[in-house]
């Protein structure tokens, strides 16, 4: 093996830019050239890459978003996209691919590994829902932005005593907005992965009022079967049942621009580690992720597509913290 390339894929995550800067300086460690793979798969397909160097990733590890960039690719879902994607590579004779990204990414890591092509996958998505790995780079730091945001909310609330309906990101997942939750002392969390309906909230915010809590918080996935507006409306509507003047706040992409953690850049250095000393074993067509503490090469047959769910504990924790 004489030459990798790397892309990340999907939504930016806080930490990737330490995964780039880890793959690239391992991989010149061990006598590799990299590529790095301009705007995801669109990139790929059409032949964007440049040759990257130690200094290149030099400056990096503390920036959010991702410096190759991520892009939509509709002609990536199609075989002869993908037969374009791997034409490009092996024409300039790269032996292997480094993709960097969340369930959607990986799924097409493993498109491309079915093809023939040689590809290790790491975990990064702010949602946290990919098989494989206990956290993926970017939901610490997501966490933390949305637990900064309902800490401010709440010193207003308080002086107040008013309520807060604070939305989140998370389409399809609910972690981030039941980390939050708990963190951030919520009365209730809505995620898409449990139902729960405005009349529920609404009683349980009563119920905050009637304990005589000077401030209440709702958080919301994005993503949840009853949206934040919608939650929003209905309590506005049963207003002398919820007790709280509530009001509405989007947190929206600032969960994904702000500079990672501590704990994504190291989880980023060392998955993108991890990434390269699998190629060098002669490991491909895996994901690499952490469990326990411990950096783990698992089957993208077994992860590609499919989706973790939250931890049930989870769910009852902010329930039981939150009376």
């Amino acid at each position: 093996m004489r030459q990798i390339a790397v892309l990340t894929s999907g939504g930016d995550a806080p930490g990737m830019n330490a995964a780039i800067r880890a793959v690239v300086r391992t991989a010149s460690a061990a006598g590799l050239l990299t590529y790095g793979v301009q705007d995801g798969y669109a990139g790929l397909i059409d032949d964007r890459m440049d040759l990257l160097g130690r200094r290149d990733v030099g400056g990096i590890i503390q920036r959010g978003g991702t410096m190759l960039g991520s892009a939509r690719s509709q002609a990536f879902y199609e075989e002869e996209g993908r037969r374009a994607a791997i034409g490009n590579l092996e024409r300039r004779g790269i032996d292997a691919l480094v993709i960097i990204g969340g369930n959607g990414s990986q799924t097409g890591s493993l498109a491309l590994t079915e093809m023939g092509f040689p590809v290790v996958g790491i975990a990064s998505t702010i949602d946290n829902d990919l098989l494989g790995t206990d956290i993926t780079i970017g939901a610490d730091s997501a966490i933390n932005v949305a637990v900064e945001a309902i800490d401010r909310l709440k010193v207003t609330a308080e002086s107040h005593r008013r309520g807060f309906v604070v939305e989140t990101m998370g389409r399809d997942s609910g972690y981030v907005a039941l980390m939050a939750g708990i963190a951030g002392g919520a009365e209730v969390v809505c995620i898409p992965e449990q139902e729960i309906s405005p009349e529920q909230v609404a009683r349980e915010l009563g119920l905050a009022f009637e304990r005589g809590k000077r401030h209440a918080l709702v958080v919301v996935a994005e993503g949840a079967q009853h949206g934040a507006q919608e939650l929003w409306d209905y309590c506005e509507e049963h207003q002398a049942e919820v007790g709280f003047t509530l009001r509405l706040t989007v947190l929206g992409h600032v969960q994904r621009g702000r500079t990672p953690t501590a704990s994504d850049r190291l989880l980023g250095t060392r998955l993108g580690q991890g990434a390269v000393d699998a190629l060098l074993d002669g490991q491909t067509g895996v994901l690499i992720g952490l469990y326990s503490d411990e950096i783990i090469r698992s089957a993208l047959s077994d992860v590609g597509g499919k989706k973790r769910g939250v931890d049930p504990a989870l769910l009852s924790l902010a329930q039981s913290m939150s009376r």
